[in-house]
């Protein structure tokens, strides 16, 4: 059985169809005004501006691709390629909750593939499907960078912890339900679109998400409590005037560093220049062929 050639639109010229309309426009244009003053390079704005037009649409459309373009003077396939790359920038229409369950290695042994396995046959989804109602888009994720949490599952990007497929099914549950759900660590959870809009750079009015982040939970600090007991530390750096413990850097000043810079650059010689000077210019071979 031969596969069936995939293609992927890279940018071809958005036709008048496909754009926003003007009231649209009118609306997000001073958000992206805002976003590209930030930066001394309009084009660096391109990230945040897609995670604009993200917040608009629920995920990235060719609508989006030319406003962020027409703004950043960029073309259809530069921003394309941008959003292609990323994996936060969604392709397909995404309902309110994200939810990504992690199948990486450490996940996938606690119990991650299990969870995943329960939630497709829970919500009647494949991974990367929505619910008919809207509500959730379910997705497997290679790392959710928790595993001392393992498994975890995010929604929006945001943690839930020490996961079970039990756990797992009450989750999109109440999230379908509308009941307010907080995370393992951080603010309660908003819609996918509200959060582009944070991811964006614009405030996130949600309670409790300016407060200082916690300590770090008992299984990120198990391997420094076990060193303490045991009397552990780092080797000697075999400087006698720095604790065993620390850095040769701890303490450098800025000033140091460019001393230390200047001396390194004084002890070099200077390269020399090249016999010729390169000629760039193209060159045809006047032999005949």
């Amino acid at each position: 059985m031969t596969a069936e050639p995939v293609f992927l639109t890279f940018g071809d010229p958005v036709p008048p169809e496909q754009r926003y309309p003007a009231d649209v426009v009118a609306r997000l244009e001073p958000d992206a005004r805002e976003i590209i003053a930030r930066y001394p390079d309009a084009r660096s704005a391109l990230l945040p501006l897609l995670h604009l037009v993200q917040s608009e649409d629920g995920y990235i459309t060719p609508a989006g691709i030319a406003f962020c373009g027409g703004l950043l003077e960029l073309t259809p396939a530069e921003v394309t390629a941008v959003s292609t790359f990323y994996s936060m920038y969604r392709r397909q229409p995404t309902g309110d909750f994200l939810v990504g369950v992690c199948t990486n290695t450490l996940c996938a042994v606690m119990g991650g593939d299990a969870i995943l396995a329960d939630l497709i046959d829970h919500l009647g989804v494949s991974p990367g499907g929505t619910t008919a109602d809207g509500s959730i888009t379910l997705e497997h994720l290679e790392c959710n960078a928790a595993c001392d949490f393992a498994p975890v599952v995010m929604v929006n990007w945001e943690f839930f912890d020490n996961q079970t497929p039990e756990s797992g099914r009450e989750l999109v549950d109440a999230l379908r339900s509308g009941e307010q759900v907080t995370p393992t660590r951080g603010a309660p959870l908003c819609t996918f679109r509200e959060t582009a809009r944070i991811l964006a750079g614009f405030p996130d009015a949600r309670p409790g998400s300016s407060d200082a982040a916690g300590s770090a939970g008992d299984p990120s600090l198990a391997g420094l409590l076990i060193a303490r007991d045991r009397g552990m530390q780092a080797p000697a750096t075999g400087r006698p005037d720095l604790p065993n413990n620390a850095s040769p850097d701890a303490g450098r000043t800025a000033a140091a560093d460019e001393a230390e810079a200047s001396r390194t650059a004084a002890d070099k010689p200077a390269p020399a220049p090249d016999a010729q000077p390169r000629d760039h210019t193209a060159t045809t071979d006047s032999k005949e062929v």
